[in-house]
Parts: structure tokens; sequence; C-alpha cells
């Protein structure tokens, strides 16, 4: 089937007169009925210069600017310990540096969080971003050992969830009874493989 033939089909499919279809399109009625008989070039070749156009007040994409923030340290995921540090800078997309200046990546060391962050990759924190029910964080316990687990806080009660593919991992959970104390360092807002794979 044709472009005239489609036209028409469109035209009884839709109840449509030549008109309602010219205001739909963009078009003059006159336009319409040279398509419908044939007496136009296709409709894609006449146009394709015309669609090509960037709309009036749009953005074209823009050359990808560099960022980069600091990676310093190793997160483990599994049960809390003392966190390694490094220091060295790593390129993050310049979008989510500027909507996180404060953030820092630490790289993940166990498989406790390997549902969504294999070992090995960089998460990227923030701070200052309060997490959520269900967030994934980075805490420290008593002050010394960290860890990435699902963060949940019922008020009283904090649990730090494993979200693995293994199945030895179990939740921490803090009480308000409990001497420990947790303190929030960041929350994951990004994540990226330390390396290119192969």
């Amino acid at each position: 089937m044709g472009i005239p033939k489609n036209i028409d089909a469109l035209l009884v499919k839709f109840d449509l007169k030549p008109e309602s279809l010219a205001r739909i399109a963009g078009v003059s009625t006159a336009t319409v009925s040279r398509w419908r008989t044939g007496q136009t070039d296709n409709i894609r070749k006449a146009n394709l210069e015309e669609h090509g156009r960037v709309p009036s007040g749009a953005k074209l994409p823009s050359e990808p600017r560099p960022a980069y923030a600091p990676l310093l340290g190793r997160v483990y995921a599994g049960d809390a310990c003392e966190p390694d540090v490094i220091d060295d800078r790593i390129p993050i997309p310049y979008e989510v540096r500027s909507a996180h200046p404060d953030g820092y990546f630490l790289e993940v060391e166990g498989n406790c969080m390997s549902r969504v962050y294999p070992e090995g990759c960089h998460i990227y924190i923030d701070p200052r971003q309060q997490p959520r029910n269900g967030s994934v964080a980075v805490v420290s316990i008593d002050g010394a050992d960290y860890v990435m687990r699902r963060l949940y806080n019922t008020g009283r009660t904090i649990v730090l969830s494993p979200d693995s593919w293994d199945d030895p991992y179990e939740d921490i959970v803090i009480t308000g009874e409990d001497e420990r104390t947790v303190e929030y360092v960041g929350t994951v807002v990004w994540f990226q493989p330390a390396e290119e794979m192969e």
C-alpha cells in the first residue's frame, strides 16, 4: 500500500476530513490533496530537511564536559570493618558531579550488595543526601567500622540489610536499647565499573 492509499485509509479509519488531517499534520489542505493523488515526492524525502532542523528554543547536545571526583577508599559490602584509605581521582559524568558536588567515590569490597553493586565497582556517595528507607547507604558502626547496606529506619530500630546473590549475609539490627551507635556517612547516588570491560 502506497502513501495515497495509506492517507485515504487514515481518513476513513478516523473519520477525518482532509482539512482536519492538514491541521493535525501542520500542512495546507492542498498538500494533503497532493499526497492523496501522488502528485508530490515521498513525504519523508520532501520533508527530511525540514524535520532535521532543531526546533526553536531546543538545546543541541553539547560536548561532554569532563568531571572528576575523589576516590577516598574502600567500603566493605559484608561485615563492618575499618575502611581502606585510597587517594585517587575518578572520572564521573559532569551532570552527576554537579548535582552532588560534595560527593566522593568508594570502591566496593565484598559481595553483600552484589545484586545492585558488584564487587570492585566504584560507588559515588553524597554525604549531604539523607537516605530514605530502602536507600543504599554507607554507615559507620560505633564510630569505626564502615559498611554499605540498604538502610531501614523505624525510629527506634535501624536495619542494615544485604542485597546479595549469596546467602550467608544477615541483617545488622541495631535497636534503641543497644549501646551501639550508627553514624550516617552518605547515600549511594551513582555507581560505575572500576574499569572498562574487555
